[in-house]
């Protein structure tokens, strides 16, 4: 399954890119991005697709960037805006048809022991944990209109205001109650094409305040006398939630859980397909090692003081 999904990656960089290496690089662009997709699909470091050994045998002859020049490279202005065109051109709606839109957000946990400094302790699904969290726009056709990764104590209303001001999309929106704020519909009243659909929490009214347009029309279309249009968007949000809550794999990537090596947020945005410039840390790894080969050499001595002591005072 990678490697088919790998193939039809390479395939839309060979019709997005020239295939003439640049002369100041012994790599281009597309295969910088193409061994990066490699480790991604894998769920492992980028170090890890850096080894032949790592690869089909019919691809092991190709030669291999090292760990730094793919550190490098990745944060290169050239990759990163190929890295976007393939993010459009994969995931991005495809068209203007699409009306039904959801905004939520999914955990992305990871051990409490982490030393992560840059993950959050926040709200997950039903508990509190540590790590981060993916805000998404997604349709109905799996198409994302944006994405974001933040810690996890990061409010979800403040991500989703930054993802409706940049988001080409149109029609409804539709969120759970803790997206039912003023501030988020006046954002789509002022795009005048959008509308939030927003259930209010049980118990909990309008306030004192004055409210803005789209909340007002969010509360009648779901709170009316004749709630059947009202009743069938939540249903179509729940089928998207439901969707992207039980794919571990599709149009968002790996969502099932995080890599083993994903300990920062640069490390959480390379783990997942289509991310801005960051790079893979492998410090976690380069740190088992080096216990690895300190355990060695000390077993290495014991042996020989034991041997010492055989030879001097007999077995």
């Amino acid at each position: 399954m990678e490697h088919q999904l790998w193939k039809a990656i390479v395939t839309i960089l060979a019709s997005l890119c020239k295939r003439v290496k640049p002369a100041s690089f012994h790599f281009s662009d597309a295969d910088i991005i193409q061994i990066w997709y490699w480790a991604v699909l894998h769920d492992r470091p980028v170090s890890w697709a850096c080894q032949s050994r790592n690869w089909p045998p019919h691809l092991r002859k190709k030669s291999l960037p090292s760990n730094t020049t793919m550190s490098r490279r990745l944060r290169s202005r050239s990759v990163v805006a190929l890295q976007k065109l393939l993010e459009t051109q994969v995931i991005a709606p495809r068209d203007g048809t699409q009306c039904f839109w959801m905004i939520d957000g999914k955990p992305m946990m990871i051990g409490g022991c982490s030393g992560d400094r840059q993950a959050g302790y926040g709200r997950a699904a039903g508990c509190k944990a540590k790590g981060y969290k993916l805000h998404v726009i997604r349709g109905m056709d799996g198409s994302l209109a944006a994405w974001r990764v933040a810690p996890m104590q990061k409010d979800e209303r403040v991500m989703a205001e930054r993802m409706l001001k940049e988001a080409s999309v149109q029609g409804y929106v539709l969120a759970d109650g803790h997206y039912n704020s003023n501030k988020l519909h006046a954002i789509c009243d002022q795009r005048g094409n959008l509308q939030l659909v927003t259930p209010r929490r049980a118990g909990k009214g309008l306030g004192h305040r004055q409210q803005t347009a789209g909340r007002l029309r969010s509360k009648a279309i779901l709170e009316n006398p004749f709630p059947a249009f009202g009743q069938g968007l939540m249903e179509k949000r729940d089928d998207i939630e439901r969707a992207l809550e039980t794919s571990p794999t599709g149009e968002a990537g790996c969502l099932a859980c995080l890599p083993g090596f994903a300990d920062t947020d640069g490390c959480i945005a390379t783990s997942k397909p289509s991310s801005s410039s960051t790079r893979s840390n492998d410090k976690p790894l380069q740190r088992l090692t080096s216990l690895d080969a300190k355990s060695s050499r000390a077993r290495g001595d014991l042996a020989a003081v034991e041997r010492s002591i055989e030879i001097r005072y007999g077995p």
